[in-house]
């Protein structure tokens, strides 16, 4: 068996001091005395002691008892989200206006401008400090700010996409489009599929192909969150973006089969068989590649920032979870932010594998300073987050039906695209 990669974080676990008899205080759905005389509600996701892998359970059923040891009087209620996380984050919003929202709640990032638009969320400001603040990737932290200045939530996780290429094969890290397709070309000399990636109904599809507009400078939606990438200068942009994907696909450069894939584990799966040099896939693929890859075979794959139209010009999609506090007792938000810095911001980082969002923490905890993890904090820099506007779903879901029309060659780039463009627009007017 090769080591998992929550193997570092577990032996850094297993070191840490234990509080007492610290385990009791979690009890099914709670965290601390039945008796406390204050009690919080937290509605999280898996990220928390209700975790499927044993080891991130454990990981954090040791966070949470130290941090209630550290709050006497204290009682958490553990809320689970279930089904679709989407649904439940729009159900949230809704609940928040009508003040049946849980005192703390983790939030999706790319949710969160929702929240905050909406006016529900309460001040962190005063529980984090300038320098915590200016660590935080520039993304996060404008993710996170309001209007007004003051900060509404802390985001502590975050995810890329990068480049992953066989380097027997692909030596050299593509740095443009043009390089990309060239690599990939010189792949299926070797009889190899070509370049892989999302292109079928998937969120991944849209996310993925983004960072190539966002490169450019190219946006989604305006100030008002109205879908403004179909005219002008965004158009031209979003066209030209589109068609680098179509073109791997006419070229030969990525196989047909791009239109069907929907699923990151294809990747892993066809680097396994040797059969693919070049996709493009989210940073936590490396931990999943160092599980399934025999070493002599890991060592011949790396990653790179994804190309841009020039070198010069790059981004890459990320995403991620936030703490955020919808209580109107200050007491409750300074708990839900004390829990956002104690557990999540860092140590939690460090239990799940899941990169950090402050730039200092990736040479605090050994898990993040290895040269994997650094490349990986150097990508962020130009790391882009989804448009936190209402109508992103659909445009999302427009992008997807596009990239399925232009990638089987079953309509003109300028087609689809005008098509997802007067959708997208339709789903904005309604609302």
């Amino acid at each position: 068996m090769k080591k998992s990669r929550h193997g570092l974080a577990l032996v850094a676990l297993l070191s840490a001091p234990t509080i007492g008899h610290a385990s009791d205080l979690i009890t099914g759905d709670t965290v601390g005395p039945a008796d406390a005389p204050n009690k919080m509600t937290f509605r999280m996701t898996t990220d928390g002691p209700r975790n499927n892998d044993p080891v991130v359970a454990e990981g954090y059923g040791k966070l949470f008892n130290q941090f209630i040891a550290k709050h006497p009087g204290w009682r958490i209620e553990l809320q689970m989200m279930s089904g679709d996380i989407g649904q439940e984050q729009a159900r949230m919003v809704e609940q928040a206006k009508s003040g049946n929202a849980p005192d703390c709640a983790a939030v999706d990032s790319f949710i969160l401008p929702l929240f905050k638009k909406a006016g529900v969320l309460k001040s962190f400001s005063p529980y984090f400090t300038k320098d915590e603040i200016n660590q935080l990737f520039p993304f996060i932290r404008e993710g996170i700010t309001g209007t007004d200045g003051q900060i509404y939530a802390w985001w502590w996780s975050t995810d890329l996409r990068v480049l992953y290429r066989n380097k027997e094969i692909i030596p050299d890290a593509p740095q443009t489009w043009d390089d990309t397709k060239k690599a990939a070309l010189q792949s299926v000399k070797k009889g190899m599929e070509g370049i892989l990636f999302n292109g079928s109904r998937y969120e991944g599809t849209t996310f993925d192909w983004l960072a190539n507009f966002w490169a450019q400078g190219g946006k989604l939606v305006d100030d008002a969150g109205k879908p403004i990438f179909g005219e002008g200068a965004e158009r031209e942009k979003f066209v030209k973006a589109v068609n680098y994907y179509r073109d791997l696909v006419e070229s030969g450069a990525a196989p047909k089969r791009v239109a069907t894939i929907g699923n990151y584990d294809d990747f892993n799966a066809a680097a396994a068989a040797g059969s693919t040099a070049l996709f493009v896939g989210g940073n936590w693929q490396y931990g999943q590649l160092q599980a399934a890859l025999e070493p002599e075979e890991l060592a011949k794959w790396t990653f790179s920032p994804l190309p841009g139209p020039t070198k010069d010009q790059r981004s890459t999609g990320t995403g991620g979870w936030t703490v955020a506090s919808f209580s109107s007792d200050p007491a409750k938000v300074k708990m839900c932010a004390d829990l956002a810095r104690d557990v999540y911001m860092g140590p939690a980082n460090e239990v799940q594998g899941q990169l950090p969002t402050r730039a200092d923490l990736y040479d605090k905890y050994k898990i993040f300073s290895s040269d994997i993890n650094k490349a990986f904090s150097a990508a962020l820099k130009v790391g882009q987050a989804r448009p936190g506007a209402a109508v992103y779903p659909e445009i999302s879901n427009q992008i997807q039906i596009m990239m399925g029309k232009v990638l089987t060659g079953t309509q003109s780039t300028d087609a689809a695209v005008d098509e997802a463009f007067k959708a997208s627009l339709a789903a904005y007017n309604h609302h």
